[in-house]
């Protein structure tokens, strides 16, 4: 395979952990203010008390894996992005600072000034994630130095917005779900509500951004008229959006989580489709666009980092599964807990 695609491959293929593990992590963090009392709230946080710093790894891995084999990109980005960027650094420190501050002192105010900055740094991180999407497939201003050629309000149309929004539903209704496998009793049987609800304003955005794209975007559908098998995710797509409100029905919340899951996975693979062979799209001129070959590293390089994924790559997801199957089943609070 071309090493070029193949890391554009590879790329996605990390994205989509990162979507995956880190979106349900970034909607218990939105939905934490919406639970009832101290107790609630720590089984909330328990509930991805052993989990969020590891998924954060993949994006870790991502970043790295996009500076070594996509320095052009990474540099056009972090610059075009620079203020986004040091709000999505703040909101995921700001995360990390809350969870393991809040149970420092036994005080209603200073838990509940963490609890807020919890909430408001998982919605925050989860927004600018959505916009740079956003932006992403629009296009941005770029001048044929690769240099961003425009100003911060060109990043913030209605269509980036609107990208944001829906990463917003999207992880809100992934984190009532698996909170709704993780907790039982009462705060179960409301968080249940939370998933229709969710599930509902994700269903409403999802409609009008695919509507806007195709009106708004007609270049983000170019690569199914050269890849017509493509069409088949799409299918997939839908049936896993259909699927979740079924499975909350029949009370399988475990079918929902998966369908959740396979959802983020498909937006993902539509992302990589809407951009290919592009990385970052320009709005000035489609030839200043940045490529997997005009940004790429050398070959060299690429084969090495090639290599040295095929043997990190396995660990990163050994790791996470075993993590997973050690914290499994529902959240208790003990004396270890947050």
């Amino acid at each position: 395979m071309d090493l070029h695609v193949l890391w554009f491959f590879l790329l996605g293929v990390l994205l989509t952990g990162y979507a995956i593990l880190d979106g349900f992590d970034l909607g218990v963090g939105m939905l934490h203010l919406m639970v009832r009392g101290d107790e609630e709230r720590r089984i909330v946080i328990n509930s991805i008390g052993p989990l969020w710093d590891g998924n954060e790894v993949w994006l870790v891995t991502f970043g790295g894996g996009l500076f070594a084999a996509f320095p052009v990109v990474y540099g056009t980005a972090l610059s075009t992005f620079y203020l986004p960027f040091m709000i999505l650094l703040a909101s995921l420190i700001g995360r990390a600072i809350s969870i393991e501050f809040r149970s420092k002192r036994d005080s209603r105010l200073w838990r509940g000034y963490w609890d807020v900055s919890f909430s408001l740094a998982s919605a925050t991180a989860a927004f600018v994630f959505g916009v740079a999407v956003g932006n992403a497939i629009k296009g941005i201003p770029i001048g044929p130095d690769h240099e961003f050629a425009g100003r911060l309000s060109d990043l913030l149309g209605p269509y980036p917005l609107l990208v944001g929004a829906l990463a917003v539903a999207g992880c809100a209704m992934h984190g009532s779900i698996y909170l709704y496998l993780k907790t039982e009793g009462d705060l179960q049987q409301r968080i249940h509500r939370w998933m229709w609800r969710t599930f509902g304003l994700f269903l409403v955005l999802y409609l009008l951004v695919t509507i806007f794209t195709l009106v708004e975007v007609p270049h983000a559908v170019e690569n199914f008229e050269r890849l017509p098998l493509a069409w088949v995710v799409v299918l997939l797509n839908v049936l896993a959006v259909a699927n979740i409100p079924r499975a909350i029905y029949q009370g399988r919340p475990a079918y929902a989580f998966i369908s959740s899951c396979c959802s983020i996975a498909a937006l993902v693979f539509l992302f990589g489709m809407a951009l290919f062979p592009n990385l970052l799209v320009s709005a000035e001129n489609p030839d200043f666009s940045l490529t997997i070959y005009n940004a790429a590293s050398s070959e060299h390089t690429l084969r090495i980092m090639r290599n040295v994924a095929f043997i990190g790559m396995p660990f990163v997801a050994t790791y996470t599964a075993i993590v997973y199957w050690v914290f499994r089943g529902k959240t208790r609070l003990d004396k270890s807990s947050y």
